[in-house]
């Protein structure tokens, strides 16, 4: 992402508001990214990092591994930073259903078939809590190993619970605590990976291109 004076300015604001922090520098950058996106401050107690969960994401985009995410929303807001980069191929689970003879798309039922199609890709949930437990119930039966999960749907009704169940399971993710996420949330949290990846792999993949 190039950063224009205004966003400066906004990134200067956050940094004061925030103050000091237990985040490493990388995991830092996420978090000021998420609450540019969002204007909203409590995500700082929100965010969540799993052990390596950063070094594990921007490998996998180094690598080129296959991105999948939940909404078209978020395909489209990733797609630029993707596409200036690493080009990973990136796949939404409402299009994976097309031709399938599926009267009413289902987003968990398309996460489930790209799961399985792409056992070790980066996925990318933000609606709901059905896609993510979808998720959950194939990496607890260790049909898939996903290299990074970002878990950032929001809701009310168990949407907790499969949080809960992400921060149990033995994969690298980035998660939102409680209630709240969204698709700016998940693309803010991709968008700040991919430059952090870019940053400290892009030369050699580049020349490797």
């Amino acid at each position: 992402m190039e950063w224009q004076t205004t966003d400066a300015q906004n990134l200067a604001i956050i940094d004061r508001e925030i103050g000091d922090n237990q985040f490493s520098p990388a995991q830092y950058e996420i978090v000021r990214r998420v609450i540019y996106a969002t204007g909203d401050l409590e995500y700082k107690t929100l965010i969540r990092f799993s052990d390596r969960a950063l070094q594990a994401g921007a490998a996998a985009l180094a690598a080129r591994s296959t991105i999948v995410v939940d909404l078209p929303m978020v395909q489209v807001g990733i797609q630029p930073s993707i596409e200036n980069t690493f080009a990973n191929p990136v796949y939404c689970s409402i299009n994976a259903l097309d031709g399938m003879g599926i009267g009413k798309p289902s987003v968990s039922l398309g996460i489930e078939i790209l799961a399985r199609r792409y056992p070790e890709a980066i996925f990318v949930i933000s609606q709901g809590q059905a896609a993510l437990t979808a998720l959950l119930e194939l990496i607890e039966s260790e049909e898939v190993r996903p290299a990074l999960v970002i878990g950032a749907p929001a809701g009310f009704v168990d949407v907790d619970v499969a949080k809960q169940r992400l921060n149990d399971a033995s994969v690298p993710h980035i998660r939102i605590d409680g209630r709240k996420g969204s698709a700016i949330v998940a693309t803010a949290i991709v968008d700040g990976l991919v430059d952090l990846a870019w940053q400290a792999y892009g030369q050699d993949a580049s020349v490797g291109g």
